[in-house]
C-alpha cells in the first residue's frame, strides 16, 4: 500500500488546479506549472486534490505515490517557492552574476560563464571571510535542482580538504590523508 500516495494534497489559497483529461495544470501567484498523468485517477473534493489507483498492480502502485508528491511540489512551487544555495569551498573561488549569466571562478585558467534558464532567479552572495554563496530560485523544484546540480558538477567537493561546490548544509564524507 502507497502510505504517500494516500495522503490528500491540500491546496492553499491562491491556488487552482485544473483536470483536463490526463493533464494536471497548478496556478499559483508565482506561475504555472502542468503534468501529464498516467493511468491515476485525480478528483478535486473541497480543495483538496485525492488520487486513485485503479488496480493494485505493481506499475499502478509505483505510480501513486510519485504522482501524488509531483502534485504537491507544483502546488508548493507555485504558492512558496524553492531555493537551494550552493557554497563555494576553495581558496579564489568566486561567483557574481549579470542577470541571468552566472559567472564562476573554480580554479580553472578560465571562468565558467553559464547562461540560467529564465524561470530561475540566480543570486550571489559574497561576504569578507565567508565563502561565496550562490542562491537559486523558482516555482519549478525540479528545474531548481537540476541547474544546482548542473552548478555543482563544474567541482564536486573532493574528500580531502573539502573544497569545490557544494550544498549549503551538505555533511561530506572526509578522509584522512596519508600518514607519514
Amino acid at each position: 500500500m502507497s502510505r504517500i500516495g494516500k495522503n490528500p494534497v491540500t491546496i492553499p489559497s491562491g491556488v487552482t488546479v485544473d483536470v483536463k483529461g490526463n493533464f494536471v495544470t497548478v496556478k499559483g501567484k508565482l506561475g504555472e506549472l502542468s503534468q501529464e498523468i498516467d493511468s491515476i485517477d485525480i478528483k478535486i473534493e473541497d480543495d483538496q486534490v485525492v488520487l486513485t489507483r485503479p488496480s493494485e498492480n505493481k506499475d499502478h502502485k509505483a505510480k501513486h505515490g510519485l504522482y501524488r508528491s509531483l502534485i504537491n511540489n507544483m502546488i508548493e512551487g507555485v504558492a512558496k517557492g524553492w531555493t537551494k544555495e550552493l557554497e563555494l569551498v576553495g581558496v579564489g573561488y568566486r561567483a557574481s552574476n549579470q542577470g541571468q549569466k552566472l559567472d564562476l571562478a573554480l580554479g580553472f585558467s578560465h571562468n565558467i560563464v553559464l547562461d540560467i534558464a529564465p524561470e530561475v532567479t540566480v543570486e550571489t552572495i559574497s561576504e569578507k571571510g565567508k565563502n561565496p554563496i550562490v542562491k537559486l530560485t523558482s516555482y519549478d523544484k525540479q528545474l531548481v535542482g537540476q541547474v544546482a546540480a548542473k552548478i555543482r558538477s563544474f567541482r564536486k567537493p573532493e574528500p580531502y580538504k573539502g573544497k569545490g561546490i557544494k550544498f549549503v548544509g551538505e555533511e561530506l564524507r572526509r578522509k584522512a590523508g596519508k600518514s607519514a
